[in-house]
């Protein structure tokens, strides 16, 4: 009786595969092997196999062989969507504070639930509590010289406080002579053009319609938000063509000149420029 092989001696016991031609019986190849190379060769090719398929399983193949993959990528997405949303909202929201104050500013509201418009933006850099607040900073002869002085007729200011207005060029918002220049001494926060009788008001750069109504003192007034925080506000029309919401372009007819609101004294355009909140004298940018 034969003695049984140990497992060792299966493992160990050299076997030779040949391969020979089926017509003539000629050996074409052979392969010499054991039981233990053929474990060994077996086990590290299911190794290699599954490490791949799982590495592909979760890259490249996941959005087909994972169910979770195409749920991640949505939450992934709508969490992505909701930051945007949120950031937009608060956006949104500090624009509403900021052309609601601006509106306060126009109709002459400096009641204690006033909120800083440039705050309200972000800006930390032109804080402005109040109208006193502002004209007393403005006060500061350093800077009334530089409104003062100026005789440009465009925007090229080579304050750094202004560089980003200096590739700007406004239209003249209407053809007239200038009867009460800028001040902020007597809180006279732009100019006053007299023109003729029905003269068309024009936009006078690109921007949005951010207010269109009356007030007591001022009458018709319509303002534009213009890009880099650059507002113009126009006074004293006869008739607003533009709504709240509508974009015009430079030269766009807006209202027509007039004489409403108590303090006029006759037809004429008060014109103001507003920059992050501190009022411009108009003249130092635009040619009228």
């Amino acid at each position: 009786m034969k003695p049984k092989k140990t497992l060792s001696e299966r493992l160990t016991t050299k076997y030779q595969l040949v391969i020979r031609n089926e017509e003539n019986l000629a050996e074409k190849s052979n392969f010499a092997f054991t039981y233990a190379k053929l474990l060994v060769v077996s086990i590290t090719f299911f190794i290699v196999v599954f490490s791949l398929s799982m590495l592909l399983s979760k890259t490249v193949l996941a959005k087909w062989f994972d169910p979770k993959h195409a749920q991640m990528e949505a939450n992934k997405k709508l969490y992505e969507l909701a930051i945007k949303v949120d950031s937009l909202s608060i956006e949104v929201d500090n624009k509403d504070k900021f052309i609601m104050n601006f509106q306060r500013i126009l109709s002459g509201d400096t009641s204690s639930g006033f909120i800083d418009p440039v705050e309200a933006l972000g800006n930390d850099n032109s804080v402005i509590p109040s109208i006193t607040d502002m004209q007393l900073a403005a006060s500061d002869s350093q800077f009334r010289q530089e409104f003062e002085q100026s005789e440009m007729s465009l925007i090229a200011l080579t304050s750094t406080k202004y560089r980003e207005l200096q590739e700007m060029f406004f239209f003249s918002p209407i053809t007239g002579f200038i009867s009460d220049h800028y001040d902020l001494k007597k809180s006279h926060f732009g100019i006053d053009i007299v023109a003729k009788t029905n003269e068309p008001v024009k936009a006078i750069a690109d921007g949005t319609v951010i207010m269109a109504s009356w007030t007591q003192d001022s009458g018709y007034v319509i303002a534009v938000q213009h890009r880099s925080n650059l507002i113009s506000v126009y006074k004293h029309n006869a008739e607003l063509l533009k709504k709240v919401g509508n974009f015009v372009n430079a030269g766009d007819i807006i209202s027509i000149v007039g004489n409403s609101g108590e303090m006029t004294d006759g037809p004429h355009l008060h014109f103001e420029l507003w920059y992050n909140g501190n009022s411009l004298n108009p003249e130092e940018f635009v040619t009228f």
